[in-house]
């Protein structure tokens, strides 16, 4: 089986830069908020162009780590996009307010900046957009809205570090980011991760202080927070793996590049790029035209592994009923969730397997009636 992702493959290739590095760390016993974790947070600040990071548990603890630093609580309303992991809009809830639900553009898949003003109110607090598959959301539209009503900026980054908007990097054009370490991600850590950057020192601190327990001196709390850490041997994995980012981001498109090349041709909508983006393809999605269903089952049964990323949008989820959102109330993000699948796509994937890929897709579309 060809698969979307073998962690495998990587891990082989730093093996043993990385054992010695966690090997490094528990012999030192320094297991959390000690140097490597400080090492790290300035290293993926200074990647993402921006001045401060700060270790997080997870990136959904990112999130939410973000949202508390930011002062969103019960009562307020945040904006963000349907067609994303649950995790975007769970942190909302989490801490207490309520997610605002607006449609995506259908050919980036991210948030559609045209449709956020109207969903807009008085509650409204902050904007989180995700940066969906390895692309960031058209930045300049949701930074404009923000400013006229005073709403803060959350990017949404567990898919996307590395990536460029008009010669910047995601986590840098909001207030905050917040990025995701999960094994999968472009940079995965040996376990859960996360990091927040931001420009704000202020807003660093603040997220410092929540991540342990609302603690800035041990035993003296100023604020409830939480427990969301990012340990020293996650840190340690980081460092490393850091140094090989854009060697594997490149290695991406050019596989990216090869799929586009190969399938242009066929009734198939290939992933869209702006001339202003730099995609990291995370995910490489495609439309068919043709029975999804059918579509992805000829392809398990040559061996080709493919899933949808996301089934079932947020605004339809059944812990979302409450508020009110119908079938075909957002329908970029619906149609999308139904016709959109992945195909294998990592750095170390060899050329005969998409070969493969693409000579499968081309068979289906041959017998396809």
């Amino acid at each position: 089986m060809i698969q979307i992702l073998d962690l495998k493959e990587q891990y082989k290739s730093i093996k043993n830069e990385v054992n010695k590095e966690i090997r490094r760390v528990v012999d030192s016993q320094n297991l959390v908020l000690g140097p490597d974790l400080e090492s790290i947070e300035k290293e993926i600040a200074s990647y993402c162009g921006v001045a401060y990071g700060v270790g997080a548990g997870s990136g959904t603890g990112a999130l939410i780590l973000s949202l508390m630093a930011l002062g969103i609580k019960a009562g307020d309303e945040v904006i963000t996009t349907p067609f994303t992991f649950f995790a975007s809009a769970e942190s909302v809830s989490l801490v207490g307010a309520t997610p605002v639900f607006v449609d995506i553009d259908p050919k980036t898949y991210t948030i559609d900046p045209n449709l956020v003003e109207a969903k807009i109110t008085k509650r409204t607090k902050a904007i989180i957009p995700v940066h969906l598959y390895g692309q960031c959301a058209d930045m300049d539209g949701i930074v404009k809205i923000a400013k006229r009503y005073n709403l803060k900026i959350i990017e949404d980054c567990a898919q996307a570090i590395g990536a460029g908007y008009k010669g910047r990097k995601s986590g840098s054009m909001g207030n905050i980011g917040a990025l995701s370490f999960y094994p999968s991600k472009n940079l995965g850590a040996y376990g859960d991760g996360g990091m927040i950057v931001t420009n704000d020192e202020k807003l660093a601190e603040r997220v410092r202080i929540f991540r342990v327990h609302g603690s800035s001196e041990r035993y003296v709390h100023s604020v409830i927070g939480t427990n969301s850490r990012l340990d020293n041997i996650q840190a340690a994995v980081l460092r490393v793996k850091l140094k090989y980012l854009d060697k594997w981001l490149n290695a991406r498109r050019e596989k990216a590049a090869y799929y586009n090349k190969n399938l242009k041709d066929l009734p198939i909508v290939l992933p869209y790029v702006p001339e202003y983006n730099v995609h990291t393809y995370h995910l490489y999605v495609i439309k068919p035209k043709a029975d999804l269903a059918r579509f992805m089952e000829f392809l398990t049964k040559n061996d080709i592994e493919t899933r949808t990323y996301y089934p079932i949008p947020l605004h339809l989820q059944e812990c979302y009923a409450s508020l009110g959102y119908r079938r075909g109330d957002l329908k970029s993000s619906e149609d999308a969730a139904r016709q959109t699948c992945v195909l294998p796509l990592y750095p170390e994937l060899k050329k005969t397997d998409m070969e493969h890929v693409v000579s499968i897709i081309k068979q289906f579309f041959n017998s396809y009636r």
